[in-house]
C-alpha cells in the first residue's frame, strides 16, 4: 500500500549496515549531537530512546550522561538493534526491541524520552504520543526531531526528482512521503495534545550544512540505506545499480564534482507531561 509504514522487515539485511555507514555521518550524526545536548541540560535520572536505529544517539547519550543514569534503547526492528549493539557504547546500555506503540514500561518510568527521526514512522502519531507521554513521569520531557520539508533537504529532493525520472509512471515517493511527510506544527501539536500533553510546545529548526566526499556517496546512501531501495525493487528487481547510477548523475550535475555540501534540515519539537 503506497500510504503504509515500513514494516521491522524493511530495515532488514544490509539496509542496516548501509544506513550506519552513509546515513549516519551525512545526515544523523549532526542532530544526534544536538538532541544530547539538549538531553544533557535536563540532567535526567532515567533515559528512554526509541526508535534508536543503529545507536547514533544512544552512543551520546552514553559517552556524556553520567554512568549511573541508566539508558534503555528501543527500536521495532531487531537487525537495526542488533546493528547497534554490534558497533557498542561506551559503557552498558539496555537495548531492547519494542514498538512505539505498545511500550513495555511501567507507567512514569523515565523523566526523558528522546526520538530522533522516528515519529514519522508511527502508524497512529497520538497513539504513540499517549505512550511517551504516559511512561515520563510528571514533569519529564518528551524530546524528538522530524525532517523538514523535501525543498529545504536538498539532497533527498534531488534524488526523489531523479527517481521520478526513471519511474515516470510509478515514481517510488518515499523519502517525500515519510521522512519528509510530517513536518507541520499544527499537524504535529494537535497529536501532541490528542496524546496528552497539554502544556506548551517548543518548536526549533536546526539547520546544517551536510557534506558527503561525493555524489556517489550520498546516492549510495539513500538509494541502497534507506526504506526507498524497497520501492525501487518492487517497481524491478535488477534495476537498483541504475538507479543509484542516477541519482549520483543528477546530484553531481547539481553540486559538482567531488566533495559536496548541501542543505539539510529538521523541526525539533520539546513537550513536557503536565498533570
Amino acid at each position: 500500500m503506497a500510504n503504509a509504514s515500513p514494516s521491522p522487515q524493511t530495515f532488514s539485511g544490509s539496509i542496516a549496515q548501509l544506513y550506519e555507514q552513509y546515513l549516519v555521518p551525512l545526515i544523523f550524526e549532526p542532530y544526534a549531537i544536538d538532541l544530547a545536548r539538549r538531553i544533557m541540560a535536563l540532567q535526567p535520572s532515567a533515559v528512554l530512546e526509541i526508535a534508536a536505529g543503529t545507536g547514533v544517539v544512544t552512543r551520546k547519550l552514553a559517552a556524556q550522561l553520567p554512568a549511573q543514569t541508566p539508558i534503555i534503547a528501543t527500536d521495532l526492528s531487531q537487525p537495526m538493534l542488533d546493528h547497534a549493539q554490534s558497533i557498542g557504547t561506551t559503557r552498558p546500555v539496555n537495548w531492547q526491541q519494542a514498538d512505539a506503540m505498545r511500550l513495555p514500561f511501567d507507567d512514569g518510568s523515565f523523566d526523558v524520552v528522546v526520538c530522533q527521526f522516528g515519529a514519522m514512522f508511527f502508524p497512529d502519531k497520538a497513539v504513540a504520543f499517549t505512550e511517551a507521554r504516559r511512561v515520563l513521569r510528571p514533569g519529564g520531557t518528551f524530546l524528538f526531531n522530524v525532517w523538514d520539508r523535501l525543498e529545504d533537504n536538498v539532497f533527498a529532493e534531488c534524488v526523489t526528482q531523479a527517481m521520478a525520472e526513471l519511474f515516470p509512471a510509478d515514481p517510488p515517493r518515499f523519502l517525500a512521503r515519510l521522512p519528509h511527510g510530517y513536518f507541520d506544527d499544527a499537524v504535529i501539536a494537535d497529536a501532541l495534545l490528542r496524546g496528552g500533553f497539554v502544556g506548551p510546545i517548543a518548536f526549533d529548526t536546526v539547520t546544517v550544512q551536510s557534506v558527503a566526499d561525493s555524489a556517489r556517496t550520498v546516492a549510495v546512501a539513500y538509494c541502497q540505506g534507506t526504506p526507498l531501495r524497497n520501492e525501487i525493487e518492487a517497481r524491478d528487481a535488477t534495476i537498483l545499480p541504475r538507479a543509484t547510477d542516477m541519482a549520483a548523475e543528477a546530484l553531481q550535475q547539481r553540486f559538482g564534482t567531488g566533495a559536496i555540501t548541501g542543505k539539510i534540515q529538521a523541526r525539533v519539537i520539546t513537550a513536557t507531561r503536565e498533570d
